[in-house]
């Protein structure tokens, strides 16, 4: 393994169940901050997906070029997929009036075209082991879709299947609970339910947010796009702080075996 495969390998998380909680976490505020962005603050979807996709972009930028894994970066550039995707996707299911059905299904077709073409031009869609940079940047784009198609998915839950916001996290919530399942107890593709519980976490966090910004007479519980934001933030920073504090005592665990 050369150096240059080497450097890029350390570039992802472990996937484990911090990385899940703060997915979920990201997924959410992503969700919250989205509609700060978008109606709170007014600045409408079209407007607030432009200003969030650039901000997600340069973001990108400073993440492939960086030589390893930084907690905070890559988790800013997951924030910025979910919460650029939460604009995207009401602006294609509302400002065009696509609908969610529809939303979902064109997104949906997107993530496929993108993941089958990562795997023929690849060879593999693993998340363990990024070892190219066109790897990199299929698995960003394959984010990107992913929180955009959760929100749209999130919505449909909510609003058009009558579930309400509650019973579309109860739904999702009980489908990621299956694959956690399926995971320990089955030989089925981990790639696969990756990509299953990686998509399904953005509508959880969805329908989580919207349960705590809507208002009660909707079914949420009322605290607002601004109170939810920084109560989620606070959760994810904590997190990216604790994951800082193991990554310095693991470099220096390494250090004192390798002395």
């Amino acid at each position: 393994m050369n150096k240059s495969t080497e450097v890029l390998t350390t570039k992802l998380p472990l996937i484990t169940l911090v990385f899940w909680i703060m997915k979920i976490s990201a997924t959410t505020l992503g969700e919250t901050a989205g509609d700060l962005f978008s109606m709170t603050l007014n600045a409408g979807y079209a407007a607030s997906t432009i200003v969030l996709m650039s901000l997600f972009l340069i973001a990108l930028f400073f993440q492939l070029r960086s030589k390893s894994y930084h907690p905070a970066l890559y988790w800013s550039v997951i924030l910025l997929t979910s919460t650029a995707g939460t604009t995207m996707s009401d602006f294609m299911d509302r400002t065009l009036e696509l609908g969610y059905m529809k939303g979902s299904l064109i997104l949906v077709t997107l993530l496929i075209i993108v993941l089958a073409t990562w795997k023929y031009t690849v060879g593999t869609l693993s998340v363990d082991h990024i070892k190219s940079r066109k790897a990199e940047i299929f698995y960003w784009v394959a984010i990107l879709l992913s929180n955009t198609l959760g929100t749209a998915l999130g919505d449909f839950l909510a609003d058009d299947s009558g579930l309400g916001f509650a019973g579309g996290a109860l739904l999702i919530g009980s489908l990621l609970v299956v694959i956690v399942g399926v995971h320990y107890l089955t030989k089925i593709n981990k790639v696969i339910l990756f990509w299953l519980a990686f998509v399904l976490t953005r509508p959880f966090g969805a329908t989580i947010g919207d349960v705590l910004t809507k208002s009660t007479d909707k079914g949420g519980l009322n605290f607002g796009t601004v109170n939810s934001s920084l109560f989620l933030l606070t959760i994810l920073v904590c997190f990216i702080a604790i994951t800082v504090k193991n990554q310095k005592k693991q470099f220096k665990q390494s250090h004192v075996i390798n002395a």
